[in-house]
């Protein structure tokens, strides 16, 4: 029976690929004492992480853009209040933060690939290896805090704030958790709590952010989209390293998250305010398969949705529906 490649023999030949050059396939077959057959099984295996590798006769193989692989001890020196891990690969950042007790709180997980990547409303999250970001954070507090509902755009708030400092300042939100540039999806918020009304309140943060997503492994997103590259070269601003978003994300994150029970939504209303894309725009409002005309008027001190439909105010709440521009 064949042995089974193991996870560390794909990322040691990923880690010989990384920088995006060619590599003969004679001389990576010899670096990990392997046939050129068994080479060849690894690097289809790669592929079967998402992972563009080209082949091609007298040069050997190379990926189709380098890639920087997330360092933890890099992280963790820029967050040290904040205990963190990098797995290469996972079912989903937040189901196994989930999955971890309360008392390890707070902490966070970053992956490199999700085989099972979700989004809002059960939808999947395409999660490429390397390509983009996929971290999730988990928060305790003996009692809920005041605006839980609310936690979602201000953690969008977060996420401005963090990217700002890597250089874009063209980002904005779309009421509940969508972060854009252009008109095009960046990212997404994905928040899941647990607790009873009266005790603690634990919630678990999934940020999914576009770093350098190639073209074809998008291919399965259903909406328009733009990666991080692309929105800092629209401002002229150049590329920005993976190890200094994630670290700018997280030392955001978790400064938002130490104050939210003393502080709110209410910290930050105003900064989400300047930052929503469709204020005083026409948007389409979809409750399950009716979808309905109205002008969003901006969000409450709770974060619901305020709508005019037809010259009456709604509030609605983000569990309910979806919101999309006219």
């Amino acid at each position: 029976m064949a042995a089974t490649l193991s996870q560390q023999e794909q990322l040691e030949l990923l880690d010989a690929l990384a920088d995006g050059q060619w590599h003969s396939g004679e001389a990576l077959a010899a670096r990990f004492g392997v046939s050129r057959a068994a080479l060849s099984k690894r690097v289809e295996r790669l592929r079967e992480w998402q992972l563009e590798v080209e082949s091609r006769q007298g040069l050997g193989y190379r990926l189709s853009a380098p890639i920087e692989r997330l360092d933890a001890q890099r992280l963790q020196a820029a967050v040290p209040q904040l205990p963190l891990q990098v797995l290469p690969i996972v079912e989903s950042t937040n189901t196994l933060l989930l999955a971890c007790g309360a008392e390890q709180d707070p902490q966070a997980l970053l992956a490199e690939f999700q085989s099972g990547g979700r989004g809002r409303r059960g939808r999947q999250w395409i999660s490429p290896f390397g390509a983009n970001l996929y971290l999730s954070l988990s928060w305790s507090w003996p009692s809920w805090p005041r605006q839980l509902t609310a936690l979602s755009l201000a953690v969008g708030v977060a996420c401005a704030q963090a990217l700002r400092r890597c250089g874009l300042s063209t980002l904005q939100l779309k009421w509940p958790n969508d972060l854009l540039v252009a008109g095009r999806k960046l990212g997404g918020v994905l928040i899941e709590h647990r607790g009873e009304a009266g005790g603690s309140c634990r919630v678990v943060i999934g940020i999914g952010l576009n770093l350098r997503m190639a073209a074809t492994q998008g291919e399965a997103v259903s909406q328009p989209w733009i990666n991080l590259d692309e929105a800092l070269r629209l401002e002229n601003q150049p590329p920005a390293a993976r190890n200094e978003v994630a670290a700018a994300l997280l030392q955001s994150l978790h400064g938002l998250l130490d104050g939210y029970a003393e502080q709110g939504f209410a910290a930050v209303a105003a900064q989400w305010s300047a930052l929503d894309a469709c204020r005083d725009r026409p948007v389409l409002i979809v409750q399950h398969d009716h979808t309905q005309s109205a002008i969003a008027r901006g969000v409450d001190s709770d974060g619901a949705l305020l709508v005019d439909i037809e010259n009456r105010r709604e509030r609605l709440l983000s569990g309910e529906v979806s919101l999309r521009p006219a």
